[in-house]
This record gives structure tokens, C-alpha cells and sequence, in this order.
């Protein structure tokens, strides 16, 4: 038996407020011109799969880890990444929009190819492109012991060819010696590579990316040791902008650890003559490069044109204390969006990295949502954009509040919390209530995922800008301009879209507020008032005789917007039963054990989704 129930609503209207991205400005045009000459339409069910990132890049199946050989080279950028010790391959022409090529380094008679860099060997140093540029990639392999190894590609990198006297430099005899940085160092005319070995680096240099010398190693008695280093990078930065005032930056990764609930990152800011590198700090001091929990093996692109002149990295979304333990299918693992690096002076007068998003983003918009100015005390919703894929940008001030923030990805059980504890001098990122509570680390142990991550923060300055990027599994934040970055992954339901301000307390200005709905960089762009998909918020369901549910629906993409109800059919009446309804939800009650579907189906689309109830006694 089959029964159609159809939600009381109003006349259709379709909304898609703004301007198209291709109306709004002639840089975002020119960038719009670089995404690929071939997309999956935007009604395909490609890199649709719950939880998958819309514009961060993601493997289509298996396992993502760290980035690899980050490079530009003739009109394209390269990212390489670990899956299963092997290189993964992709392109693109605008950081934005990724084509998948095949796997570049498999495993060998050495082993694994684990991570490293890659290199344009402009003046065909090694000898192996008869005179022209091409590329080397440095990487570890692992027979015997972990070791350094080159590859070189002639065909722009959709080929490699080993070199025949692998490994470049052997093992010295220790456990962890890998992820070999190297980069060009143009004062000593000499290539430089910066390798994790345990707590420290070393560094080593050649003349010919080949025969390698050893130089100096850097890290005892030097920032946090509370686990293995790793993924070294190491570039220049000018102060302020500043040309003539250039800093050397040493990032690291730290792995597993209980002191700070999994892995983590920190950097050094000092100065590097080829050879060696000083820290400008003191040992002690510590500075922690992402204060989320997913930010790992950020490694920058080599080769950015000098015109260009920027310093752009990204780094793995995950933790080593649940590296493939994400519900996802039938991938795990994504990247963080492209971020543009810079060193600036803080009141304090001391010098921090700065992150901020890379200007490409901004061609993923489309639309622009301006919220007016007022004054928030308790909570407020924000009525004229919800969504699952955004960015947003916040500028609030305050005189006496305990605590205030920003709820995203909110409905009636879940939310993520972007905040500021006045009383306690902290920022924080509260993924408690973002979708997953618990999960079972790497070592099969209860991890208590939905946790809050904090930092301090000098609230006394009664100001703070807010700049955030929300995708279907992930939340990046950058606070004044990247002085403050978090990373954090969520799962939380398609259907969480609501975005609301809150205070605690006493009351905030909300100088400005604006959403930006992005385009997907994996499916072509929806035409004006094209219906991509229904989203629901659970697809399978299983529910106890007696038990009751509510079931939401959505359209896509989120600027989309309708008073005309979803219509939702339930195949088998006598299984479930509908005990309520309205425009964008039913609630049912299980009523006897069976499994049956429930479609949800709307009068602006063809396109339908699918529930299945299982009940059981």
C-alpha cells in the first residue's frame, strides 16, 4: 500500500537572490575561465555522498593523507598526496577546481613512497632533461630502514621515472628519518632539504638534487617534544611587508600525543644562512600553527611565479588519533582550503604567522548576503541566508559580555560554536554538538570527538573580525586577518543550515555580517533557478516498535529558496505511520518491525531522494 503525504504550503516561489559570480568582477572572471573544460553536471550525483566537502579537495575513493610535492609548473599546480604510501595525483589551473590523474609513485623495490616535496629543476642540475626544466620529486622509501629517493618526470608529471641509484641518502641508523622539504637556495647557488629525523630536523644540501651533504640539525631543547616531528617546511617571508626585513619559517608537525589530545603543528621564526637554522625565540617558546584539531602536514607550493610572489600552503584535514576513522564512503581524508602565508608584528611586538584564505575563493561565490548592523543580546537568527557551504565574514564589538559567538551548521540538536569567553580571555571552536560525539580512535579506543578546542586571546581589545568557511564536513576559521586560525572537522546532519548569534551575559555591535553562498568545484554550476538535489537529514533509519522520528529535507544548492512544500511517500502504511508534517519535515512512528521507504519528492524538481525505515520489535 502506497500513500502519498503532502505538506500543507504556499504557492511556489523560487528564490535565487544576488548577482552571478560571473557578474562580479573582471578577476573573478579571468579565474573563471581557468575551471576545467570538462565538470559533471550539477544535477550528477558526483562527489555528492554524504559528508563530502563541496569545494575542499577530497580523493574520490580510499584513503587522503598528507600533501605531497605541492608545485607550479607551466599554467598548472600539482598536488600529490599519501594514499596508502603511495602518490597520489591531481591538477588545476586555479587551486580551485582539481582534475583526479593517476597514482604518480607506486610502491617500488624500495617500499613505500612516503611524503615529500617536489622541485622544477630549472637549469637541469641533475642532468636528466637534456638541458630544459622538469620536475623531481623527493620522497622516503622504506626497504631497510626509511631513506631519501628522487623520481623525474619529463611530461609535465603524468609520468616518473625512478633514478636507478635510489636511495639519494640511506638510512643513518634511526627509526624516523623522512618527509624530505627542499627547495632551491639561491644565496648559496645549493639545493637544501630539511628532513624530519624524530624530535629535530636536518638539513642537508647538493649541488645536483643527487649527492648530498650533510649541514646541521635544529630542534634539541627547541619548542614542544611531545611527540615525533614531522613534514618539514621551511621558506622566507618578509616582515610586514617589508622586503628588506625577511624571516625564515620552520613548520613542523607533531604527532600523536596525549598532552595535546592527538597531533598538532608548531613553527619557528628565525634565521637560515643554507646551512643552518636559528630560532629568534626562545626555546621554550611555543608557537602553535592551528588551534583546531584537523590542520596536519601543511607543506607550501614550490615554484610560484615570482609576479605571483605569494607563499601558499595547505595542510591535511584529519588527526593521527583517528586518521582513517572519519563515516565517510567510499573516501576518507580531505585538504584544507589554500591558504596565503605572511609574518606580521602584534602589539606585544613579537612577530606570528599569519593565515589567510587565497584570493581564488572568491570566485566561488555566488551571491552576497549583507547583514545590517545591530546590537545582539541573547540570541538572534539569522533569517536571510542559512546553508551548508559558505563563507562568512564577521566584524563585532563589545564593552561588558561575559561570552558571545557564532552558531553555524545549527538546528534543534546540533551546532558548531565560533566564540569569545571574555571572562577567560579565550577564543574557542566547540564541536560538542557538531554531528559525532564519539568515534574509535586508530587504536580501536573510545575518542571523544565532539570536544572544544580554545586559545587565548587579549579580549580587552573589545573588538574581533571573524572570517569563516563552513563545507559539508569541516569548519575553518581565521580570526583578525589569520593571526588566529581553526581547523575542525564535523559531521553534522545536511539539514543543520541555520546560522544564529548569541550572547551571554550582555550584549555585542554587530558592525557587519556577510554570507557568501560558493559554488561546488566538482560539478558544473547550477543554471538560475536549477534545483541540484534534495537533501535529507538522515537516509537510512532504524527505529524500535513505539519510537518516533523527525525527517528534514532541503533543497540544494543553499541559495535556493521556497515556500512549496516536499511531498513525502511512504510505501508500507502499516510499518510507519505519519504523525505530523510541514513544509520542510515529516515526523513518523514506527508501528510494527518491516523495513519500507519513504521518497521525498518536490514540485519545483524531478529529482527525488530516498529514506529507508527499518523497524525492528
Amino acid at each position: 500500500m502506497t500513500k502519498r503525504i503532502l505538506a500543507v504550503g504556499l504557492s511556489v516561489t523560487l528564490l535565487l537572490t544576488g548577482c552571478s559570480i560571473n557578474q562580479m568582477g573582471k578577476e573573478a572572471k579571468n579565474l573563471d575561465a581557468l575551471r576545467p573544460d570538462k565538470m559533471e553536471a550539477a544535477t550528477s550525483d558526483y562527489y555528492t555522498e554524504l559528508y563530502r566537502p563541496q569545494y575542499h579537495f577530497s580523493t574520490p575513493t580510499g584513503n587522503l593523507a598528507d600533501p605531497n610535492g605541492l608545485i607550479y609548473f607551466e599554467g598548472e599546480y600539482h598536488l600529490f598526496h599519501q594514499k596508502n604510501g603511495n602518490w597520489a595525483h591531481a591538477v588545476s589551473r586555479d587551486l580551485m577546481h582539481w582534475e583526479h590523474l593517476p597514482i604518480a609513485l607506486e610502491h617500488d623495490n624500495l617500499g613505500q613512497a612516503l611524503s615529500g616535496s617536489a622541485v622544477v629543476d630549472w637549469d637541469d642540475t641533475t642532468g636528466f632533461f637534456e638541458g630544459k626544466a622538469g620536475l623531481v620529486a623527493i620522497y622516503t622509501n622504506t626497504e631497510g630502514g626509511e631513506s631519501q629517493s628522487i623520481a623525474y618526470s619529463k611530461d609535465n608529471g603524468r609520468t616518473w621515472e625512478r633514478y636507478k641509484g635510489n636511495p639519494v641518502i640511506p638510512n643513518p641508523g634511526i627509526k624516523d628519518f623522512r618527509d624530505p622539504k627542499v627547495f632551491w637556495h639561491e644565496s648559496t647557488k645549493k639545493w637544501v632539504m630539511v628532513v624530519s629525523t624524530n624530535q629535530s630536523v636536518t638539513f642537508y644540501n647538493s649541488d645536483n638534487l643527487i649527492d648530498w651533504e650533510f649541514q646541521s640539525q635544529f630542534g634539541d631543547k627547541e619548542g614542544s617534544h611531545v611527540a615525533v616531528w614531522e613534514c618539514p617546511d621551511l621558506f622566507e617571508l618578509p616582515v610586514d611587508g617589508d622586503l628588506n626585513n625577511q624571516k625564515w619559517v620552520l613548520q613542523v608537525s607533531i604527532g600523536d600525543n596525549e598532552e595535546t589530545n592527538g597531533s598538532t603543528a608548531q613553527y619557528f621564526i628565525g634565521e637560515f644562512d643554507g646551512t643552518q637554522f636559528i630560532n629568534d625565540n626562545s626555546p621554550e617558546t611555543i608557537l602553535t600553527t592551528d588551534f583546531g584539531q584537523d590542520f596536519y602536514a601543511a607543506q607550501s607550493l614550490s615554484d610560484i611565479p615570482e609576479q605571483d610572489g605569494r607563499r601558499i600552503w595547505l595542510g591535511w584535514m584529519a588527526n593521527w588519533r583517528y586518521p582513517y576513522q572519519s563515516p565517510t564512503e567510499p573516501w576518507k581524508g580531505s585538504m584544507s582550503i589554500p591558504r596565503q602565508l605572511s609574518l606580521k608584528t602584534v602589539k606585544d611586538g613579537s612577530i606570528k604567522l599569519f593565515q589567510e584564505p587565497v584570493s581564488e575563493l572568491e570566485s566561488l561565490r555566488a551571491d552576497h548576503i549583507a547583514i545590517h548592523s545591530m546590537e545582539v543580546e541573547g540570541e538572534q537568527s539569522i533569517n536571510d541566508f542559512s546553508g551548508t557551504n559558505y563563507e562568512f565574514e564577521a566584524v563585532l564589538e563589545w564593552e561588558n559580555v561575559e561570552e558571545f559567538g557564532i552558531r553555524v551548521r545549527q538546528s534543534d540538536d546540533e551546532d558548531t560554536v565560533i566564540g569569545v569567553n571574555t571572562k577567560e580571555n579565550k577564543l574557542f571552536l566547540d564541536r560538542s554538538r557538531a554531528g559525532l560525539e564519539m568515534l574509535l580512535d586508530r587504536n580501536g579506543d573510545p575518542f571523544l570527538f565532539g570536544n572544544v578546542h580554545t586559545t587565548t586571546y587579549p579580549s580587552d581589545e573589545k573588538r574581533i573580525k571573524i572570517r569563516g568557511f563552513v563545507d559539508e564536513s569541516s569548519v575553518e576559521v581565521f580570526i583578525n586577518d589569520g593571526e588566529y586560525v581553526f581547523t575542525n572537522l564535523i559531521y553534522s546532519q545536511p539539514t543543520s543550515n541555520g546560522i544564529e548569534l548569541y550572547t551571554k551575559g550582555g550584549k555585542i555591535k554587530v558592525v557587519s555580517l556577510d554570507f557568501y553562498p560558493l559554488y561546488s568545484t566538482w560539478r558544473e554550476r547550477p543554471k538560475e533557478n536549477e534545483v541540484e538535489r534534495i537533501v535529507v537529514s538522515t537516509e537510512y533509519l532504524t527505529l524500535k516498535v513505539g519510537e518516533y522520528q523527525t525527517i528534514h529535507a532541503l533543497l540544494k544548492p543553499d541559495w535556493v529558496k521556497s515556500s512549496n512544500p516536499f511531498s513525502w511517500d511512504i510505501d508500507e502504511l502499516n510499518i510507519i505511520e505519519l504523525t505530523e508534517s510541514d513544509e520542510k519535515s515529516i515526523s513518523i512512528k514506527a508501528l510494527k518491525p518491516g523495513v519500507t521507504n519513504i521518497r521525498v519528492k518536490h514540485p519545483q524538481t524531478e529529482i527525488t531522494r530516498e529514506v529507508k525505515v527499518r523497524v525492528l520489535e
